[in-house]
């Protein structure tokens, strides 16, 4: 077999991996965006009320973690993060650590400065 040949047997091995991988995935994909989707209307009425009832934002906030995995999940978790800063600071910044700890893959003293940013 030559290199060429061998190069493409790799390329189709690892494209096969990668679409079973997918198909596997997507169920879960799927809940995770329902479960987002489920959480929506209680992050736009505490936004638009303004609310200040921290049992209620941070009940939100702990279900939001377990789906920020999602781009809806993150963009609700981090506009929610943004309304609790102003109330409570650090419980906020526990939620972003949290939100680090369980999604940002990386070594937490070599990864990168991440973009989720309060105010």
């Amino acid at each position: 077999m030559t290199n060429t040949e061998s190069n493409s047997s790799d390329s189709d091995s690892y494209r096969g991996l990668l679409e079973d991988l997918t198909a596997i995935i997507a169920p879960l994909q799927a809940l995770h965006l329902q479960a987002a989707e489920a959480q929506a209307p209680t992050v736009r009425e505490i936004l638009r009320s303004g609310s200040r009832d921290s049992r209620l934002i941070e009940l939100t906030l702990d279900h939001l973690l377990d789906h920020a995995c999602i781009p809806q999940g993150l963009a609700l978790f981090k506009s929610l993060c943004r309304h609790y800063w102003e109330l409570n600071p650090q419980a906020t910044a526990s939620y972003i650590n949290a939100y680090r700890d369980l999604w940002d893959s990386e070594d937490r003293e070599t990864r990168p400065q991440t973009n989720f940013q309060v105010p």
